[in-house]
């Protein structure tokens, strides 16, 4: 570009950052309204015949798996009488009530890239039929993958990995920089005498000084022109797993193709504009994209320092492949299409706008035409927690979004995790011989394991009986302020929980989640070590057969062998003394979730010195550590 037209999109985004100030004045000058984040809802007991089909469509084992499920069932589940009242939803809150506007988004140009910032001066200010937004910049700024650079705990892990595996420091730093910070590291690649680092500083290092000249592609996270320039080119198979996707280096501008979904393309606004050629890519619509970085293998050492092999760390499309929902790598649909079941990466985390008619720039070249398939760049997932932290510290952390959309960010995400990803049931209640008996059915409805991703997120059964005068009787699953898990061996002698199919008393927690180990068998929180996972009981997706499950997403620990914990649903039998207490009894059954568990923090803390590490642990401190009630039913046993 030459100096005009740079003068002209830097005045332009000025013009951007003042309409964003004007807005937030006029916030502040209205009502302040509340996000209504804690919702109720009611929950209906399912009734025999519904909860027996529901389950047995969710079990995709054969033989010995699928009879067990059917059977804890088919022997005549009775629901329990429906308590009318609500059970709040609950959401962990920001810490502060501020309107900020944070940090301008970046408009660097270097060879390969250009900043988010450029790309807003046309994909902002969209709307649909309906007038709602869909501005591509507003959605997407707010996200963790925005802020995939500046998320503080992925810094404070990167230096706390580091400074306990110096050998490898590089090695980590590199792997880790592929994926959160991948158009610095794929330019520096490109470019190495250009941009390259003094030989005793690592990229990591060099990209985290503002002096670097790929200081802001870096901090500009996982963007626009990263993800719509990846080529077609071996997604899907493990070759292009752990950040190894091709981006065309070679072609200079304006002929460099960038990927859509869209097939009626008009080329010269990007041309002549960004030096970008738009193209039809059918692969921008085909979760094996997002899978180049969402599966993630990690080098693991052993006890003596050796690279012993590779960790999967994070597996969430091996997972989707092994579901219901998922198709074989290299299947392609138009943005348009349905297929039966399958879901892709892009419909649960990019769902299209409901009323279409979305003109995808403005202002708008005359040869465009509106869609009715619009991908909403919301990149929801199930981070409240992470996003508190964002919003609480916007300007210590240079976030480019305002308080504003980072709020809407965060009720997406509590959409997202309290309707569409699991359902809660009680069934079989008796009291018999002094001893009330009750089982809890849960259904996924998530298209991979819950929770999935990072192995530091859990998801729990909270677990209460109360007397015919209120007075607690039992408890299972309770959580203290410092989110520690009353019971749990991990939060208590950091080691870990097992997995229940029946639970009687209240030390036992059905604790759904994956826990590392190293190559000598014991529990580990250091990523470097983790040659595997001691358990993985996290709820499997639906049509998830854990009998021929590969090895690297294989059901590990007890839930192995449990004929109630199949592909879609778990069912856990609890069996309470009443003693000399009175009914009617009432029980109560949550499923609660959250981004960190209290020990992975608290090994974290062990490297408190290092400056990274210690500012995060201010940040968690300080953040409210209330889980997400994901789903949740109380009934009456009498």
């Amino acid at each position: 570009m030459d100096r005009q037209k740079d003068w002209q999109i830097d005045n332009f985004a000025a013009v951007v950052y003042k309409q964003d100030t004007a807005e937030a004045n006029r916030i502040t000058m209205t009502k302040n309204r509340k996000c209504h984040l804690m919702r109720r809802r009611k929950f209906l007991f399912a009734t025999t015949v519904f909860l027996s089909l529901a389950f047995i469509n969710g079990c995709a084992g054969t033989s010995g798996e699928n009879m067990g499920a059917a059977s804890s069932l088919d022997t005549g589940a009775r629901k329990i009488d429906q308590h009318s009242g609500d059970i709040p939803l609950t959401v962990p809150k920001s810490s502060k009530q501020q309107f900020l506007l944070g940090s301008p988004q970046t408009i660097f140009t270097e060879k390969n890239f250009v900043g988010a910032g450029r790309c807003a001066l046309c994909h902002a200010y969209l709307q649909d039929k309906e007038g709602l937004d869909m501005s591509i910049n507003n959605h997407w700024r707010s996200t963790m993958m925005a802020n995939a650079a500046k998320d503080p705990l992925w810094r404070a892990k990167v230096v706390s990995e580091t400074s306990r595996n110096p050998a490898i420091k590089q090695v980590i730093e590199e792997k880790c920089v592929t994926c959160h910070m991948p158009m610095a590291w794929t330019q520096l690649n490109v470019d190495p005498r250009a941009y390259g680092a003094k030989s005793a500083i690592t990229a990591y290092d060099a990209f985290a000084d503002p002096a670097s000249p790929l200081h802001d592609a870096a901090f500009d996270g996982v963007s626009c022109s990263l993800c719509h320039q990846i080529q077609d080119q071996g997604l899907g198979a493990k070759k292009s797993f752990s950040g190894k996707f091709g981006i065309d280096t070679v072609t200079p501008a304006p002929d460099r193709p960038i990927f859509g979904p869209y097939k009626e393309v008009v080329a010269e606004p990007m041309r002549t504009g960004l030096g970008f050629t738009p193209v039809y890519g059918s692969h921008t619509n085909d979760s094996a994209l997002c899978a180049a970085c969402h599966t993630l293998y990690t080098p693991f050492l052993d006890s003596a320092g050796n690279i012993a092999g590779e960790f999967p760390e994070q597996t969430p499309y091996l997972e989707w492949l092994h579901s219901e929902f998922g198709e074989p790598a290299g299947t392609r649909h138009n943005i348009e299409e349905s297929v039966g079941k399958v879901r892709t990466c892009q419909e649960c985390h990019m769902p299209h706008s409901k009323a279409g008619g979305v003109l995808i720039a403005m202002p708008s070249h005359k040869e465009s035409t509106e869609k009715d398939h619009f991908s909403q760049h919301h990149f929801v997932g199930g981070n409240v927690f992470m996003l508190n932290i964002l919003q609480d510290n916007l300007e210590t952390l240079e976030i480019s979004a305002p308080t504003k959309k980072i709020t809407e960010t965060k009720k997406r995400t509590a959409v997202q995790l309290q309707q569409q990803s699991a359902s809660l049931s009680l069934i079989d209640g008796s009291v018999e011989r002094g001893m009330l008996t009750t089982s809890v059915v849960l259904e996924s409805k998530v298209g991979h394991k819950f929770p999935t991703g990072f192995p530091s997120r859990r998801a729990w059964l909270h677990f209460t009986v109360r007397d015919g005068g209120g007075a607690v009787i039992f408890e299972s699953g309770g959580v203290g302020a410092d989110g520690t898990i009353a019971g749990d061996d991990g939060d208590e002698k950091m080691s870990c929980e097992p997995h229940y199919d029946l639970i009687t008393g209240p030390d036992q927690v059905q604790i759904y989640e994956s826990v590392m180990q190293d190559t000598d068998g014991k529990v580990t929180f250091t990523l470097l070590r983790a040659s595997g996972y001691i358990k993985d009981n996290r709820l499997l997706p639906k049509g998830f057969d854990k009998l021929t499950a590969p090895v690297d997403i294989a059901v590990k620990g007890e839930a192995a062998t449990d004929g109630n914990f199949t592909g879609g649903s778990d069912l856990v039998t609890y069996q309470v003394p009443i003693g000399g207490h009175p009914g009617p009894f009432r029980v109560t059954a949550e499923l609660l979730y959250t981004t960190l568990s209290r020990s992975f923090m608290q090994d974290l803390g062990r490297d408190g010195s290092l400056a990274e590490v210690k500012r995060f642990v201010k940040f968690y401190d300080d953040a409210d550590k209330t889980p997400v009630t994901v789903v949740a039913a109380t009934g009456v046993i009498r």
